[in-house]
């Protein structure tokens, strides 16, 4: 009996990486399939009902591209997961804009194929009422948002509005809340679900290549531009490109999106000629938005652009209810991960959690239960929790606190349970060292 139930095909014409495949998904207790061709394949998911298709993308006769577009014809909700020896950006392209969920360069390690699988599976399109497979049947799930919060619901009930539109959205949050979440959330339960969906993390990219890497460039652009090459909006094309830290953009990089917005079309860099897009655009920050434009560094014409549909995203002490279904879905993926099995959280532990403040938010609380699954057997109680959980802090007043008093206690409660280490300290803030001195100062 497979530990999650889901039957997978493998496809590949090289034996020894189809045998390879097959080792890695049966030690992980899924049941296999698998098929040295398409004609194979395709016999295959005639008669067996198939949860997901690994395939590869070079081979003889019918290649893996036409088996992709045959199950996106035929079999429109069946998740597609690609391995290849030969990358390239546009074979990528193509196969995401097909419906592929992932992209995975030969070799890759259990890990790795561990990782694409949770993303799969956790990608998959579900209603408000359905319920994810790979998570425990209590779990009360909309696509990867967990919990049954009012805060939550009210989320959902704008994703709802705009998931079927192309609407320009404007997600705002603090750091760790699960914007992403929520951005894929739109582009997933709604109809354009089977189109690309590409996530930028402007922040991320230094801010000379941003430009390069959002709109593509010709060659012989700049120095280094040896070939042409697309760039993220294109790759997102009839889908929904996801920027986060918008914040951080350049003005230059402002004034070309806002042209993206406006005329609906992109020019790269170093061509005369612009190009048609269509393409949803998202984008999330955790900055006061307001606040840049009267330091003059963010424009207010792109600012009213991109807030056409705005959604404020809940920090997680405002969804104390939504905390068991967050710690039970983590339990789950890390227990899978790193010991192929279930792992439990005793009713004391999961009081401790729900009392906590979680300045990271859900970034934070998964860090922990990833840590505790790690260093415990397979139930985490009190003692596996780290010190300044137990901790007590008074936040009974925190309401009349401005954010900077209530980040000061936090961080002098951090540091009074690690008996002032620093460097322990800074690893749960989650901060470098020098930034906690800073903050000390």
């Amino acid at each position: 009996m497979s530990l999650l139930n889901e039957n997978i095909l493998i496809v590949d014409d090289d034996i020894n990486i189809l045998e390879l495949i097959q080792r890695h998904l049966q030690s992980l207790n899924y049941h296999t399939f698998k098929a040295i061709s398409v004609k194979e394949a395709i016999q295959i998911l005639k008669d067996t009902k198939i949860d997901l298709l690994i395939t590869d993308l070079k081979m003889p006769d019918v290649d893996g591209f036409q088996l992709i577009n045959y199950t996106a014809e035929h079999y429109p909700n069946l998740p597609k997961l690609v391995v290849t020896g030969y990358p390239s950006l546009n074979d990528a392209v193509d196969v995401m804009k097909s419906g592929a969920i992932d992209y995975l360069v030969k070799p890759f390690t259990k890990e790795e194929l561990k990782k694409a699988l949770f993303k799969v599976f956790n990608n998959k399109p579900f209603t408000a009422n359905q319920k994810n497979k790979t998570a425990h049947k209590t779990t009360k799930q909309y696509g990867e948002l967990i919990g049954e919060s009012d805060a939550l619901k009210s989320v959902i009930e704008i994703i709802e509005r705009v998931k079927n539109n192309k609407a320009t959205v404007f997600i705002e949050g603090e750091s760790g809340t699960g914007k992403e979440l929520i951005a894929r959330a739109i582009h997933y339960q709604g109809k354009f679900a089977r189109e690309p969906f590409i996530a930028v993390n402007c922040a991320a990219i230094p801010e000379n290549l941003l430009e390069s890497e959002l709109f593509g460039y010709t060659k012989g652009a700049f120095t280094g531009a040896d070939n042409s090459r697309i760039g993220f909006f294109q790759a997102a094309n009839k889908g929904t490109i996801f920027l986060d830290e918008i914040g951080n953009a350049s003005l230059a990089v402002q004034a070309r999106l806002l042209r993206v917005l406006q005329e609906k079309e992109i020019t790269k860099i170093g061509s005369q000629k612009s190009e048609k897009l269509d393409v949803r655009i998202i984008t999330a920050t955790n900055s006061n938005l307001e606040d840049l434009i009267l330091k003059k560094t963010f424009r207010e014409d792109l600012y009213y652009r991109l807030t056409v549909v705005q959604i404020k995203v809940p920090p997680l002490r405002n969804r104390i209810s939504d905390i068991p279904f967050l710690v039970e879905k983590f339990l789950f993926k890390y227990g899978v991960e790193y010991k192929d099995t279930f792992v439990k959280i005793t009713p004391e532990a999961l009081k401790i959690l729900q009392r906590y403040n979680w300045p990271g938010n859900i970034r934070e609380l998964e860090n922990i239960i990833q840590q505790t699954v790690i260093m415990s057997d397979n139930l985490i109680d009190v003692t596996h929790l780290p010190e300044h959980l137990k901790y007590k802090i008074n936040f009974k007043k925190s309401k009349f606190l401005t954010l900077k008093e209530v980040e000061k206690e936090y961080i002098l409660s951090v540091l009074s349970a690690t008996n002032n280490n620093k460097t322990k300290a800074a690893a749960i803030l989650q901060i470098d060292r020098k930034t906690l001195l800073q903050k000390i100062k």
